[in-house]
């Protein structure tokens, strides 16, 4: 009888470790649904002129950091790879700051890549 209380005991604990895994995983699904919601209520940001780059029609990474507000800017870091600028984040952007910056990426054709710790945003250089 006494392994049988063992068992129910530990099963216990068990559900206790797993209700403690699935509030945090249920935080995180919280907090990412409303920056999805953020992101999604936002419209579109006001065109911004883009200067163009010495080559006709290719944007520079200057290019498109001049698009963010100088509080924005300070969170990224800008690089140039291939087609793209890259654009990927210094910190934990919280979901009003994401959807700014996504607003303003949408704003000149670029996307966001959602990939882990490697998530970015990225914008052709080729203008349109």
């Amino acid at each position: 009888m006494s392994e049988g209380k063992l068992n129910i005991e530990e099963l216990s604990r068990r559900i206790d470790q797993l209700l403690n895994v699935l509030n945090m995983i249920s935080k995180d699904l919280a907090e990412i649904s409303k920056s999805l919601k953020a992101v999604g209520t936002l419209t579109a940001a006001p065109a911004v002129p883009i200067p163009v780059a010495p080559k006709e029609g290719m944007r520079n990474v200057e290019d498109v950091r001049v698009l963010f507000p100088s509080d924005l800017e300070e969170m990224l870091t800008f690089e140039e790879s291939g087609d793209y600028i890259v654009i990927r984040p210094r910190r934990f952007l919280g979901s009003d700051n994401f959807a700014k910056i996504a607003s303003i990426v949408r704003g000149v054709g670029g996307e966001y890549i959602s990939a882990g710790k490697q998530s970015h945003f990225k914008v052709p250089r080729e203008m349109e």
